[in-house]
């Protein structure tokens, strides 16, 4: 097998199973080899690992991952991906592919069919940008056996996703994630590092599953507090009581009483809010 860090290569794969780049499903295949390697380390991958790869394409990170895990689980979207997968990742053992939409596989079963009952897993990909905080928060969501997850998406994503709640970059998806994982960003990557090149930077960034959640056995409460969240951040440029009085139907003043009771201020802004703040907020809203 020639380098699948090669363009030529690529092309010529391309050419010999009749594949066409579809823009719909993000397609960006990662070709630089120091960028798989750099990937590999920041997931601190064992020869003990369980890797779950999403979107392996040309398995150009795929083989680095099978080079270090114990064994790995590629799952790919793109049926017309497989018999190209057949070729580049012809020899190796301990790697299975499965074709299907991360966003509609049943991960839990997948993740017991693959690695066996309640092994810890590590998720490691170049996500397609399009999809990154859905597949992000299905991964979270779902509370799967998983260790971290480790995957390069779009740059600006990348930094909003590992923000610290109470800044100015955070978003709503940044308190979702804090709330279930502890994020750490490790580098950029630039668009010469694929093919064909994006035209946006991407960033590679880890999250940590916490052992448990604040809110742990309390799914009402949960539901309450991302739906909160997701109010406030719907209309950022107002006040962190318009916009959650709007986004959840409420009167304003019940929000500012509800401020008061958290002990925040009644002007505050979404992002000037920590996840704790939040977790008060919302016990003062549903007494």
């Amino acid at each position: 097998m020639q380098a699948l860090t090669s363009p030529a290569t690529i092309r010529a794969l391309c050419e010999k199973h009749g594949f066409s780049l579809t823009k719909g499903l993000g397609q960006h295949f990662l070709t630089n080899p120091g960028v798989c390697a750099k990937i590999c380390e920041a997931a601190h991958l064992t020869e003990n690992s369980r890797v779950l790869e999403i979107g392996p394409g040309f398995g150009t990170l795929t083989r680095q991952l099978a080079l270090r895990a114990k064994q790995v689980v590629a799952l790919e979207v793109d049926a017309r991906l497989l018999p190209v997968l057949d070729e580049t990742l012809h020899g190796l053992a301990n790697t299975t592919v499965v074709q299907g939409d991360v966003l509609k596989t049943d991960l839990a079963a997948l993740l017991t069919q693959q690695f066996g009952p309640g092994q810890p897993v590590q998720v490691c990909a170049n996500l397609p940008y399009n999809i990154t905080s859905p597949v992000i928060m299905t991964l979270l969501e779902q509370k799967l056996p998983l260790a971290s997850i480790t995957v390069m998406v779009q740059q600006e994503a990348a930094r909003r996703i590992t923000a610290a709640p109470g800044t100015r970059q955070a978003g709503a998806i940044t308190y979702a994630v804090h709330y279930y994982a502890q994020p750490q960003y490790h580098f950029s990557v630039s668009p010469g590092s694929f093919f064909p090149p994006p035209k946006v930077t991407s960033g590679v960034f880890s999250l940590h599953l916490r052992a448990a959640v604040p809110l742990a056995g309390q799914p009402q409460r949960e539901q309450r507090l991302f739906r909160l969240i997701r109010a406030a951040f719907g209309q950022r440029r107002k006040t962190l009581a318009n916009a959650t009085a709007a986004g959840l139907a409420m009167e304003k003043q019940q929000v500012q009483t509800a401020l008061a009771a958290a002990l925040l201020p009644l002007n505050a802004r979404a992002e000037q809010l920590t996840l704790e703040d939040y977790i008060r907020l919302e016990a003062a809203l549903w007494p």
